[in-house]
């Protein structure tokens, strides 16, 4: 487990009175989205703990007795869009990580062969995030809550129609190598000038 810096700590208490600031961690499957985001949360820095598209779901499947087809993705991805606004707007002031973003979106309505809604453009418009992180894909394919359905040959597809989407939506991501969680945090946070979780005492 990460050990949280002081020195981190100091920065985060520093900047949770000051203007939000906003970061996106994505990727499609494979990527170790998880894992990484276990260890933002172990390094104490403010972060949403489950990205909100599975809970739904696994709401819709149960309803339906199925998995979603994509007559179904349509409701499905307005509810998804609904808890991610509700997420953006919660956070007022100081840093915080969020597991995938409203442009996601993008990536998995494409991939189903989906226009955009005009609920999601206009989402898009109106919730910027400050910066963007891509997980690389990791050599490893891991579901264990059986949500992502994804064969091995869709995992590409999904990675670059997810990072596809954010540029249409106008962002510049940046790109995390694979690596283990602590390495891609530690890279992550001297990307945006905070100290290395990994230096804790």
């Amino acid at each position: 487990m990460t050990s949280t810096n002081p020195a981190l700590a100091v920065a985060l208490e520093k900047a949770a009175t000051e203007q939000a600031r906003r970061y996106v961690i994505t990727g499609g499957p494979s990527s170790g989205k998880d894992d990484l985001i276990e260890a933002i949360h172990a390094a104490g820095i403010p972060c949403m703990a489950e990205e909100p598209g599975r809970e739904i779901y696994r709401k819709h499947r149960e309803r339906l007795g199925r998995h979603l087809l994509k007559e179904d993705r349509r409701a499905y991805s307005l509810e998804v869009l609904e808890a991610f606004i509700a997420e953006y707007t919660a956070h007022t002031s100081g840093i915080r990580f969020y597991n995938r973003g409203i442009p996601d979106g993008y990536g998995w309505e494409g991939f189903f062969g989906l226009k955009p809604t005009p609920q999601l453009e206009d989402a898009t418009r109106t919730y910027r995030y400050d910066t963007v992180f891509v997980l690389d894909p990791l050599d490893t394919f891991e579901d264990p809550d059986d949500i992502v359905w994804a064969k091995d040959r869709e995992i590409r597809r999904v990675h670059e129609l997810i990072v596809q989407g954010y540029y249409d939506a106008g962002y510049e991501p940046v790109f995390v190598a694979p690596d283990s969680a602590a390495a891609r945090l530690d890279f992550i946070c001297a990307n945006l000038r905070l100290p290395r979780p990994s230096r804790g005492a």
